[in-house]
């Protein structure tokens, strides 16, 4: 872990991922700038923090935000449905732009396992053959999005790191959770959204994996498969 304490500018911010990250960069000692569309509802209070209000998809607003700070994180996503998804991309691009402009080079951002229809030949057949290929589905249009976020983030001469998290659950601590360098990929379904934070604060802070695409697999504590599939599949659409 680096002892340089950093600005640090996180989109996606009043997310579960985004407050995570939040804390954890505050309790490191960097400052925090956390960019919500919703400032009043952000829950995390502290000196070195500033919450700004802003929408990612309006260009102007998240250019006004990135003056003055060393690196940028985005957790910005959505759940599961079945509308055309453009989050992804479009914050992408306005983000990418205002880094350009004023001068900063280190993004880190989140899409998904997701964006790979093929899953490791590792992993156990029922996953591979039932419900892998149902949750694939379920997110078609957010997996889609995210493959479009990825071409974005490539094309850019940027020094970014794509992490791409596994099937999101909640977890009380931080896990010895494994990472891959793409093309690699890992077995497991699951991602902590504690582990998510620590691996996404890592490679914006200590420049683990520049210009890479890594992959972010827990395999402590984690849920059923029945219960992550019941729960993403009632909150389509929502």
């Amino acid at each position: 872990m680096t002892e340089k304490h950093m600005k640090l500018l996180v989109f996606g911010a009043n997310g579960p991922t985004g407050r995570l990250v939040t804390q954890q960069a505050l309790a490191e000692g960097h400052r925090v700038t956390a960019v919500t569309r919703r400032p009043d509802a952000f829950p995390v209070d502290h000196a070195r923090l500033r919450v700004a209000g802003a929408d990612a998809l309006d260009p102007a607003a998240v250019d006004e935000v990135m003056a003055g700070h060393d690196r940028v994180i985005s957790t910005l996503g959505v759940p599961y449905t079945r509308e055309p998804v453009t989050l992804y991309s479009q914050s992408a691009r306005h983000i990418a732009a205002a880094m350009g402009r004023h001068g900063l080079r280190r993004l880190v951002c989140v899409t998904s396992i997701g964006v790979h229809p093929e899953l490791p030949p590792e992993e156990k057949f029922f996953f591979r053959k039932v419900v892998g290929p149902i949750l694939m589905a379920m997110g078609r249009p957010l997996y889609e999005d995210a493959r479009r976020m990825e071409e974005v983030v490539r094309a850019t001469d940027l020094d970014w790191t794509i992490v791409r998290p596994s099937g999101l659950f909640d977890a009380a601590a931080l896990s010895d959770y494994r990472v891959a360098v793409a093309p690699r990929r890992l077995p497991g379904m699951f991602t902590s959204r504690t582990d998510l934070a620590d691996a996404l604060l890592r490679e914006a802070v200590d420049d683990r994996h520049p210009r890479a695409c890594i992959e972010v697999i827990t395999t402590q504590g984690t849920p059923s498969y029945t219960s992550v599939f019941l729960k993403e599949a009632l909150h389509i659409g929502k």
